[in-house]
């Protein structure tokens, strides 16, 4: 790929994203719909739990049981909203499928690390008990997670984007094909909470950056395939 080429991909998959990012503003159907989820998922744990304090690993799951399933409820719509808007033709002319998928990948992104900032500020806020002692350990694991998630969770949205039955068939394919991250980003929010040394998890980290290299490379080879067809 020429310099040229390259600069006009990079500008397109920007340009993507400016454009979701202006219609979430203008909508908020994500963001309403994200924050919605999290409040009540919150609330329902918070009045389970009481004035009692779950270990570790028990808060360590929940904790990222809520961020998978609000992350699913808001990112599944990210192609979805195309096909509504009959848009998706038009970005098929405009641009290439690759910057197409890193522009959504940006868009999700950006929205998983938001509400994941207010995820983990309300779980600390009001979940008795949630203390994090290696705060690297698990800084490293939020951000590597959403990273994966994002990643995962845009393939999977242009993949229901052209089924029949998109709204069960989502979290059907989401969850097994996550579970890989999800345990590797529970065990290593449990490892935070217990104090350990940042290098007793370099191997959770090792997967997540394995995981996000890989989920990448496959989408962009894919992509045309899935967004075209």
């Amino acid at each position: 790929m020429h310099r040229s080429e390259t600069v006009l991909w990079v500008r397109s998959a920007v340009a993507v994203f400016r454009k979701d990012w202006h219609a979430e503003l203008r909508t908020r159907y994500a963001v309403n719909a994200l924050l919605m989820f999290v409040v009540t998922t919150i609330a329902v744990i918070m009045f389970s739990l009481g004035s009692e304090s779950a270990p570790p690993d028990a808060l360590a799951g929940m904790l990222w049981v809520v961020i998978f399933f609000a992350s699913m409820s808001g990112l599944a719509r990210t192609f979805i909203t195309e096909e509504e808007r009959g848009t998706s033709l038009t970005l098929q002319l405009m641009t290439t499928p690759g910057a197409v998928f890193i522009g959504k990948l940006l868009f999700n992104l950006v929205l998983i690390c938001a509400l994941n900032a207010v995820i983990v500020a309300l779980y600390a806020l009001f979940v008795n008990g949630f203390v994090i002692q290696t705060l690297s350990i698990f800084l490293l694991a939020l951000l590597l997670g959403s990273a994966a998630m994002a990643a995962m969770a845009t393939v999977l949205a242009a993949i229901i984007a052209r089924a029949n039955t998109k709204g069960t068939l989502y979290p059907v394919l989401s969850f097994p094909l996550m579970l890989p991250l999800l345990l590797a980003v529970i065990n290593a929010t449990r490892m935070a909470a217990e104090g350990a040394l940042l290098e007793e998890a370099f191997g959770e980290f090792q997967l997540l950056i394995s995981y996000i290299v890989v989920v990448v490379t496959i989408s962009l080879l894919l992509f045309e395939y899935i967004w075209k067809d």
